[in-house]
């Protein structure tokens, strides 16, 4: 006797089988990017979404001038598909070494696998300082650019599109993530200006805080460092208390940096300090966003 299969009776199986066969494929590969900063750290994971696996170098309570080469950077850097750093100068003291020790050609310099990002945006001037003890000096212009939020909304829109370069298939996706991105950033950083009263001044410990008056209505009038990376001397500490004396204002600090000065102008001219986070806890954009809230409430709190 002859057995007629019957194909209807075959389609579990097959379908079974097919199922099989795709989980046995390997998931499609993220591209694994390494920022130097958190705040990178945050356009790389709001741009690239799943596309992208995201490390983060520097930790967000470090001065990122004075970082060292470390073999976990070389690690991570050497296993990069993109490296997405700061540039003009901020990094200068460490990833150069990184780059060499991490010897991957696809992220060297001039690679479609490193962005500097401080090529893409305008920066303010830095200050310039000549002379054999000048500290550190950032000649193409002030690199601490990721305080400002609307910068980064320009920014994140420029890496969008050097993630399309290397991935295509997500362009747009990634062209998407980035118009959303400077929506959210550019709408809170209007809202927290709102809130803050026009007119404040302050005194930051270097520059890095500088950028606070590109999206805020407040203005830098001068530094505790008598030269940037020279850190306050009494005699310049003097001066410029003298010079601020009968005027109202603030004076901004970095966690990381000494409270010294602030509280020399508090005793002298009653200017009220702040230390303030550079940069967000986490690679996120809600931590960006908390950061953001943080710097307009300085300039809020009763002095």
């Amino acid at each position: 006797m002859r057995y007629l299969l019957n194909p209807l009776n075959l389609l579990p199986k097959i379908c079974i089988l097919l199922l099989g066969v795709l989980l046995a494929l390997p998931a499609a590969a993220q591209m694994r990017v390494v920022a130097t900063t958190p705040s990178l750290g945050v356009l790389a994971a709001e741009i690239g979404g799943d596309q992208v696996s995201v490390r983060v170098l520097a930790p967000a309570d470090r001065d990122v001038h004075y970082l060292d080469a470390r073999p976990s950077y070389m690690a991570a850097m050497r296993r990069a598909d993109l490296l997405l750093e700061v540039g003009a100068g901020l990094e200068e003291g460490w990833l150069p070494a990184a780059l060499r020790g991490a010897a991957n050609p696809t992220i060297n310099e001039g690679r479609p696998g490193h962005f500097r990002a401080a090529d893409f945006i305008e920066l303010r001037e830095s200050i310039t300082v000549s002379g054999p003890n000048m500290g550190h000096v950032h000649a193409e212009g002030n690199p601490h650019f990721t305080i400002d939020p609307l910068r980064m909304a320009q920014l994140g829109k420029v890496f969008a599109e050097r993630l399309g370069q290397l991935q295509p298939e997500h362009a747009g996706n990634f062209a998407r993530a980035a118009e959303d991105l400077a929506q959210r950033l550019e709408q809170r950083a209007a809202e927290l200006a709102a809130q803050v009263e026009p007119g404040q001044r302050y005194v930051s410990y270097h520059e890095d805080l500088d950028y606070l008056s590109e999206w805020l209505p407040v203005e830098i009038v001068g530094y505790l460092e008598p030269v940037p990376g020279i850190p306050p001397t009494a005699r310049h500490l003097r001066e410029l208390s003298e010079s601020l004396r009968g005027t109202q204002g603030r004076v901004l600090y970095a966690v990381f940096q000494p409270a010294r000065g602030a509280n020399y102008l508090r005793d002298q001219i009653n200017w009220s300090g702040h230390p303030l986070p550079l940069e967000p806890a986490e690679a996120t954009l809600d931590s960006y966003l908390e950061l953001m809230a943080q710097w307009a409430g300085a300039f809020a709190d009763s002095q």
